[in-house]
């Protein structure tokens, strides 16, 4: 089929990519020109597993294309997607000016039948706004179809997430646009289900949400686990391995970030709030999550008296590991604490100093080329992102190399018992 993607950023690149790898043919508009002829010339600019290589071989086939121009995407596709950004506002409310933007463009140069898709995670009811917007700024009246079918991926994993889905959500109010869906989605072999639109809207932010309450509460329960002396892993071991529970996203830390959870939860609390539901529950998640970076900063204190003057190596910038967004995350919410403290802080990460270094301006900042460089005259180390690469650092030279071998371990990636034979005053999180 003929597909247009309209946003070129995480979602709307590792959508393409896939779209194109099962033999659609794809276009990615984006209306940064930039990027576009960054990506016409192959410069791939986000780190994701897999998805440089599925890009080029795409390209190559002719399967995938770039373009700033919408009136392109539009009509050369019989699909056009829409994965614009949906950031939040200062009252967590999501803005959807670029979606609002996208629909009155679409609108002008549709000359005949398209289902609109909205891939961009959107409160309730956006797709009812979205097709009144396109019917008002529809001068030659086209008939059109919405659709929403949120995207489920993890960062680090997005490409895998997409070519192996463990569901397809389809919410329409028209079986012509429910089987075009269907069509595209056919080369997957995945469970789709079909709701309404509203009810598909929902799920993204319903799922999201619930996702980042088992979050804050194994987080909650690891300060539970280091004032009893409880093990707050082998406790998660043993909640999942209730197939009621699971064990997916009970791994205590120092808290979720990234683009997609603060956002959306802080939105659903919002949008509840405009439903007439105040919903707590969520509004103790974002609490909890707030206060494990806190609990973390006072370990950190109490071990080290004060920051000022400390020289702190810190690994990680990513909010998570496989990643280079930086986009609320915690290390860099830690790094910032720190150095208005006082603290001189050597950082580095395997994919993300780029997108980090911008983000400090401080000169107690520096970034460093390499895991050993952040240990060179540290007073203590913190291990902020979950990146593999780390657990196979030479930790025993690390430590030769500081000037007091202490390391927090704020993603619980190490051994302890290892980490006390290399000398190291190890602290993890509930364990």
């Amino acid at each position: 089929m003929k597909l247009s993607i309209v946003g070129s950023g995480y979602v709307g690149l590792v959508t393409g990519a896939c779209f194109a790898e099962v033999g659609h043919s794809v276009i990615c508009v984006d209306n940064d020109q930039s990027k576009v002829k960054q990506l016409q010339a192959g410069q791939i600019p986000i780190y994701e597993p897999g998805l440089e290589e599925l890009i080029k071989k795409n390209v190559a086939a002719g399967r995938l294309t770039f373009t700033a121009s919408i009136a392109e995407g539009v009509q050369n596709s019989e699909v056009v997607f829409i994965a614009v950004p949906t950031p939040p506002r200062e009252d967590g409310s999501v803005d959807l000016s670029f979606i609002e933007k996208v629909a009155r463009e679409v609108a002008a140069v549709l000359t005949e039948y398209r289902v609109i898709v909205d891939k961009s995670t959107v409160p309730v009811k956006t797709g009812d706004k979205v097709a009144q917007t396109i019917a008002r700024y529809n001068k030659k009246k086209v008939e059109f179809d919405v659709v929403s079918n949120p995207e489920f991926l993890r960062e680090g994993s997005a490409v895998a997430d997409l070519m192996k889905p463990d569901r397809i959500v389809i919410g329409a109010d028209s079986e012509k646009a429910v089987k075009t869906m269907r069509a595209i989605y056919e080369p997957f072999k995945a469970k789709i289900l079909v709701t309404d639109l509203n009810s598909a809207e929902l799920i993204k932010h319903a799922a999201n949400s619930f996702l980042a309450l088992k979050i804050s509460y194994i987080n909650a329960l690891s300060a539970i686990c280091e004032a009893s002396g409880a093990n707050v892993e082998m406790v998660a071991d043993g909640m999942g391995a209730d197939h009621r529970i699971g064990r997916a996203f009970l791994n205590a830390g120092i808290g979720y970030g990234g683009s997609c959870f603060p956002k959306d939860i802080s939105a659903f609390i919002k949008i509840s709030e405009e439903l007439g539901y105040d919903f707590k529950l969520l509004k103790e998640v974002e609490h909890i999550n707030a206060h494990q970076r806190e609990r973390f900063l006072k370990k950190i204190r109490e071990t080290l008296w004060v920051f000022k003057d400390k020289q702190i190596g810190l690994l990680g910038l990513a909010f998570k590991g496989n990643t280079d967004d930086v986009r609320s995350s915690v290390a860099i919410e830690l790094a910032q604490q720190m150095l208005k403290e006082g603290a001189k802080i050597k950082a580095y990460d395997p994919k993300a100093m780029d997108k980090a270094a911008p983000l400090f301006k401080s000169k107690g900042f520096t970034m460093c080329a390499s895991a050993e460089e952040v240990a060179e005259g540290a007073d203590a180390i913190i291990l902020a992102t979950e990146w593999v690469d780390f657990k196979t650092i030479d930790w025993g030279s690390m430590a030769s190399k500081m000037i007091s071998p202490i390391l927090f371990d704020g993603r619980n990636l190490l051994n302890p018992d290892k980490m006390s034979k290399f000398g190291y005053q190890y602290f993890s999180i509930g364990r």
